[in-house]
């Protein structure tokens, strides 16, 4: 991949703009949520692939569960790549601007963007009760904060297509089974994911003819903090057959997809859905 000569790059649609190192040190990946299940899979996997990580989370340091951005940095740099660990909560619009100008001062590019993190509601609740503060709280993380920051980091890559022929920047985002699947007993999480694979679509749409693939990952059931609550329920559906592969899905089952994508298995499958669901996909009786 040939060197990428950096002006100045707009980080936000006001045109603010920032001076971006003009040397690189390799490719390197955004990836959301990176501090635990799903995005710590993916953030260790494109380590592996060579992927220099910039793994944004909530949590630096760990309250004893393991769960923090400092935990992975052992594992990450082991793989001889650096890694960039930032604190934000993506719901804090405010603070993307900056976050991602961190990205490019340490490495100079961005070569993935994975829109990884989400949360669900709180609490359950019928749909019938559903709260204006759960579906704001859930809405902002899961669709709003992914929404604004693919905005920045896109007119980042497309300034960065624009001086070299030889980059190739890919974007990624994780919905869920739950964009098409309706669950009543936390319909803001449905909607916000339904609503995120609708801006996959928009984004996929709008970068194909920058050179700027996006895609759509929808993991189903995975084995995670977040479905720690409901383990015994979906034990029980899976042994009754809801899902026709018979298993748990497993963050490592996500973060493949991610990694078929980031080597180019991909390319010309710009706006492509790719389900990671041991088959509910297929929406047998």
């Amino acid at each position: 991949m040939g060197t990428i000569m950096h002006g100045d790059n707009n980080l936000d649609s006001n045109n603010s703009s920032t001076n971006i190192k003009e040397t690189y040190s390799g490719k390197a990946a955004i990836v959301t949520g990176a501090s635990r299940g799903i995005g710590r899979a993916i953030a260790i996997g494109l380590a592996k692939a060579g992927y220099n990580i910039a793994g944004v989370g909530r949590k630096v340091k760990s309250d004893n569960s393991g769960q923090g951005l400092i935990e992975m940095q052992c594992e990450i740099e082991s793989q001889g790549v650096d890694f960039l660990p930032l604190q934000m909560d993506i719901a804090d619009i405010c603070r993307h601007k900056s976050v991602v100008a961190d990205v490019i001062n340490k490495f100079g590019r961005i070569d993935i963007l994975v829109n990884n993190a989400g949360i669900a509601p709180a609490e359950r609740k019928d749909v019938l009760e559903t709260t204006v503060e759960s579906y704001n709280t859930v809405m902002n993380v899961n669709l709003r904060g992914a929404f604004f920051l693919t905005q920045i980091v896109s007119n980042i890559m497309i300034n960065h297509k624009e001086k070299c022929n030889d980059y190739c920047p890919k974007i990624i985002f994780i919905t869920s089974i739950s964009a098409k699947i309706p669950s009543t007993n936390r319909a803001e999480y449905c909607m916000s994911k339904a609503g995120l694979s609708m801006a996959a679509k928009l984004f996929a749409d709008r970068l194909a003819g920058e050179g700027i693939n996006v895609y759509e990952i929808r993991p189903g059931i995975i084995e995670t903090d977040m479905t720690a609550g409901v383990k015994d329920k979906y034990d029980k559906m899976i042994a009754a057959g809801l899902i026709p592969q018979g298993r748990w899905g497993l963050p490592q089952d996500v973060a493949k997809v991610v990694n078929a994508i980031a080597s180019g298995s991909l390319d010309y499958s710009a706006g492509g859905i790719i389900d990671v669901s041991g088959g509910m996909n297929i929406g047998r009786l």
